[in-house]
């Protein structure tokens, strides 16, 4: 997935010099559109790639999962089942699947990994919606008002998954702390 979505990233950086340079030759309305649509899109892979490296920089999914923000709140679970997580949960890709693969890191750092990764999408949903401040100056309103609320609910679906997943596998780091301590404790 990383390696499918840097390079989208570059081939959109591409279309939009390209679109770009003939908007600015022709400016016809036409290349406008286009030109806009690719840059919107653009931004959108490109600003997702930068806060994903940035917060990783600065977590290193080392994020404290007790933190009230983390913490499951107690609506939480009746809107999962509300919204049928369970059924649609496998259907949404992975960024990186090693970071979630339970064969080579421990519970913890999984843990760690779902609360750093509910982060990423969090700030990923606030700046899914800066592109609104250029319609004055683009236009292109419609385009980016839709790639806006668009992004904003895919990116709600990753919230709800990390939210979703992070109290079960709270439970089972519990757990198996309990089982070091009586063992410690022999």
């Amino acid at each position: 997935m990383k390696k499918k979505m840097l390079l989208t990233t570059i081939f959109l950086l591409i279309g939009f010099g390209i679109s770009l340079s003939v908007f600015l030759i022709t400016k016809n309305d036409i290349a406008q559109t286009v030109t806009i649509s690719i840059g919107i899109t653009l931004y959108h892979f490109a600003m997702r790639l930068a806060v994903g490296a940035i917060v990783n920089s600065i977590m290193k999914n080392q994020a404290n999962h007790n933190n009230a923000w983390f913490c499951e709140k107690s609506f939480e679970s009746k809107l999962y089942k509300l919204l049928r997580v369970r059924k649609w949960k496998k259907y949404l890709p992975t960024y990186n699947p090693d970071t979630f693969d339970v064969s080579r890191k421990t519970v913890k750092e999984i843990v760690g990994a779902t609360c750093q990764a509910e982060i990423v999408h969090e700030i990923i949903i606030v700046m899914s919606i800066l592109p609104i401040i250029l319609i004055p100056f683009w236009g292109g309103a419609v385009a980016i008002i839709i790639t806006s609320v668009l992004a904003v609910l895919f990116d709600s679906l990753f919230v709800i998954l990390q939210r979703y997943n992070r109290p079960k596998l709270v439970r089972i780091m519990q757990r198996f702390q309990k089982i070091a301590n009586k063992e410690s404790a022999r």
